[in-house]
């Protein structure tokens, strides 16, 4: 007897590896969804396998590219498939690349350095510093005449 390869099958047998019961709680959590019937219930659940199967290829192919190939797929493979795959950039807040405890401690030490050198004013989004605006009240948007400094 031959033994059959794991794999998808080709046709759709019209079940889910994951329960449909606990894809339809999550559902009923989004505040925005009123009903959502059945049919789309298996579609979300289907597409959401998908999902994780294309996940697991792009780690695996992570684990296949170095020296020396493991059999498991670990957090770090996940990690660099989400930070060299375009289509998975969405998650780099979610799966973010691991450092370790001397890379976080010298980040950190040289944000540290950097904040206290900054001058006080106002600050962007980013956390930037930005030089407080000119002592002689013109504003960054007038022009000055030329041959003057502002």
């Amino acid at each position: 007897m031959v033994p059959k390869p794991v794999g998808e099958p080709d046709e759709i047998t019209g079940q889910s590896a994951l329960p449909i019961s606990r894809v339809k709680k999550i559902i009923q959590l989004d505040e925005d969804i009123v009903q959502c019937s059945n049919n789309a219930t298996f579609v979300i659940a289907m597409a959401t396998e998908m999902f994780i199967k294309y996940l697991a290829e792009q780690g695996h192919n992570m684990v296949k590219a170095e020296r020396k190939p493991r059999k498991t797929v670990q957090y770090k493979d996940l990690a660099s498939a989400v930070s060299h795959t375009d289509n998975l950039e969405f998650l780099s807040d979610v799966i973010p690349k691991t450092t370790t405890y001397k890379q976080f401690k010298e980040k950190k030490a040289k944000d540290a350095a950097e904040q206290t050198t900054m001058e006080k004013g106002q600050r962007t989004l980013n956390g930037a510093g930005v030089p407080p605006p000119p002592a002689n009240g013109s504003s960054m948007g007038e022009a000055t005449p030329q041959g003057e400094e502002p």
